[in-house]
C-alpha cells in the first residue's frame, strides 16, 4: 500500500503575507492561512499549490550573479498569444524583470525576481525549448 502525498514548493521571505499575494494574484489563486502565521498557501482550481514561509533571517538569492547557479525557480506557462499581458500582470503585481536581453522580437520566455527576489519564468505553453531550458544559462 502507498501512502498518499501532496507535494508543493515552498519560498522563504521575510513577508510571507505579502509574497503570497503577489502569487495568488498572479497565478490566479486563493491564501488560505493555517495555525502557523508564518507559513501561508497559495492554491487555486487549476492545480497551482505553493506555500510562503518566513524565514526570520532571509536574504535574497543573488541569482543572476555567473558565478551563482540558479538552484529552482518557477516556471509560469501562458497561452500562445499572452506573454506581453502575463508580463505587464506581473510588473504590475511587483515583479522585476531579470532577462533583458534580445529584447527586439517576440519572445517565449521572459525571466523575472518576484517581490522577494526569487526567480520565475513567463514561458508560452507548449513551447519545447521553455518547457526544458533553464533562462540564462
Amino acid at each position: 500500500m502507498t501512502v498518499a502525498k501532496s507535494a508543493y514548493l515552498v519560498l522563504d521571505c521575510a513577508e510571507p503575507v505579502e509574497l503570497a499575494s503577489f502569487y495568488a494574484e498572479l497565478l490566479g489563486g486563493e491564501i488560505r492561512y493555517g495555525a502557523n502565521p508564518d507559513f501561508v498557501e497559495v492554491v487555486s482550481e487549476g492545480g497551482v499549490h505553493l506555500a510562503v514561509r518566513r524565514d526570520h533571517g532571509y536574504a535574497p538569492p543573488s541569482w543572476p550573479r555567473p558565478d551563482d547557479s540558479l538552484q529552482s525557480h518557477l516556471h509560469i506557462l501562458v497561452a500562445n498569444g499572452d506573454m506581453d499581458e502575463a508580463e505587464r500582470e506581473a510588473v504590475g503585481l511587483g515583479a522585476r524583470p531579470i532577462d533583458t536581453k534580445d529584447n527586439g522580437g517576440p519572445r517565449d520566455t521572459r525571466l523575472y525576481a518576484d517581490p522577494a527576489g526569487h526567480s520565475f519564468t513567463l514561458a508560452v505553453s507548449g513551447n519545447e525549448s521553455a518547457d526544458n531550458e533553464p533562462i540564462g544559462h
